[in-house]
C-alpha cells in the first residue's frame, strides 16, 4: 500500500516539476515518515483563542469519556478501562498522562498502583460533561438507534447507577440474561449487599433472587430513560422473574443513567428528526431460555 502511494506521488511530483529522481524520493519519503508519525501527535491549532487550546486537550478521541468516568468515581486504571472497554490499556494510560501533565488530573500512589482524581480544573467540567450529553441526548440519540452497543460498559454504567439501600441490608443476587448476545457475554450478576453493588461476569455462586432478562437495546432504551420499565415489561421485551417485593422495588433500586429523561420522555419528537423518541411499540423478546430459581 504505501509502495503503490510512493509511486504515484513520485510520479504526479515529476510531472508537476523538473526535479531530479533522487529528490522526489526524498521529498516522498519525509513526507511519508511524518504523516506515519503524526498519528499520535499532540493536537496544536496554532492559535491563541482559549477554546482551541481547551480543544488541544479536551478534543483528543476516547479523552472526554475518561473524564466522564472519572466524575462518576473511578479512580483505579482498571476502573476507568471498564467504562470504555474498547480503549487499549496503553492509550488510556496515554490520556492519563496527558490529563495530568495538564493539570486536569492528580495521580496518587496506593500499594501496587495508582489513583486518579480530577483536579480543580478537571472538576470544573463537569457541568460541560452534563451539557454536552444532554445536547446528545437531544440532537444525536434518536437517529443512532441501530449502532450496536457495548454491553460490558452498560452493564458497569448500571452497576454504578443503582441505589443499594432499596434492598436492605439483605444479599440480593440479580441475575441479567441479555436473549441476543453470545453466550459469553450473556449473563450478568449483580450482587447488592447493604451499601455495596459488586457486577460479576462470572456466576459468583449465590442463589439468584431476581432474574432479569431482556435483550440488549431494550436496556439501552430504559438505562437513557427512552422507554419505561413498566412499558417495556408489557410490550414482553424485559420480563422480571422472582418475589413480588424484590420486582416492585426493582425500578426504585435501578436510578438509570444520569442523563436519562423519566417522566414524559416516551413519545417526545426528537427535534432533529422529528420522530418519537419513544419505545411504544417494541417487538417481543425472542427468550434464548431463562434459568428460573432453585427449588
Amino acid at each position: 500500500m504505501a509502495s503503490s502511494l510512493f509511486k504515484i506521488t513520485s510520479k504526479s511530483m515529476r510531472e508537476a516539476a523538473d526535479i531530479s529522481s533522487l529528490e522526489i524520493e526524498s521529498i516522498s519519503i519525509r513526507f511519508f515518515c511524518y504523516d506515519l508519525s503524526d498519528m499520535e501527535a499532540v493536537m496544536d491549532y496554532g492559535q491563541l483563542c482559549p477554546l482551541a487550546k481547551a480543544t488541544e486537550i479536551l478534543a483528543e478521541r476516547w479523552t472526554f469519556l475518561v473524564i466522564r468516568e472519572l466524575l462518576s468515581g473511578a479512580t483505579r486504571f482498571n476502573e476507568i478501562r471498564r467504562g470504555v472497554p474498547l480503549m487499549s490499556p496503553s492509550l488510556l494510560s496515554r490520556r492519563l498522562q496527558r490529563l495530568e501533565r495538564e493539570g486536569l488530573v492528580r495521580r496518587e500512589p496506593s500499594g501496587s498502583g495508582h489513583l486518579y482524581y480530577l483536579t480543580e480544573a478537571g472538576q470544573e467540567l463537569a457541568p460541560i460533561v452534563n451539557r454536552l450529553s444532554r445536547w446528545g441526548e437531544r440532537w444525536v440519540l434518536g437517529h443512532i438507534d441501530t449502532r450496536k452497543p457495548d454491553v460490558t460498559a452498560l452493564m458497569w454504567a448500571i452497576r454504578r447507577r443503582v441505589d443499594p439501600s432499596v434492598f436492605g441490608g439483605t444479599r440480593i443476587t440479580i441475575q441479567f440474561e441479555f436473549a441476543d448476545q453470545p453466550r459469553a457475554k450473556q449473563f450478568w450478576w449483580l450482587v447488592n449487599e447493604a451499601t455495596n453493588v459488586d457486577l460479576c461476569p462470572k456466576d459468583p455462586g449465590f442463589e439468584v433472587d431476581l432474574y432479569v432478562v431482556t435483550d440488549l437495546q431494550t436496556m439501552v432504551w430504559i438505562w437513557i430513560g427512552k422507554l419505561r420499565l413498566s412499558a417495556a415489561i408489557n410490550a414482553g421485551t424485559l420480563e422480571l422473574l422472582g418475589a413480588p417485593d424484590l420486582r416492585r422495588a426493582f425500578s426504585s433500586w435501578l436510578l438509570l443513567s444520569p442523563f436519562a429523561q423519566r417522566e414524559g420522555f416516551a413519545g417526545e419528537p426528537n427535534p432533529r428528526t422529528g420522530r418519537t423518541s419513544g419505545c411504544d411499540s417494541p417487538q417481543p423478546l425472542m427468550m434464548s431460555h431463562v434459568r428460573l430459581p432453585k427449588i
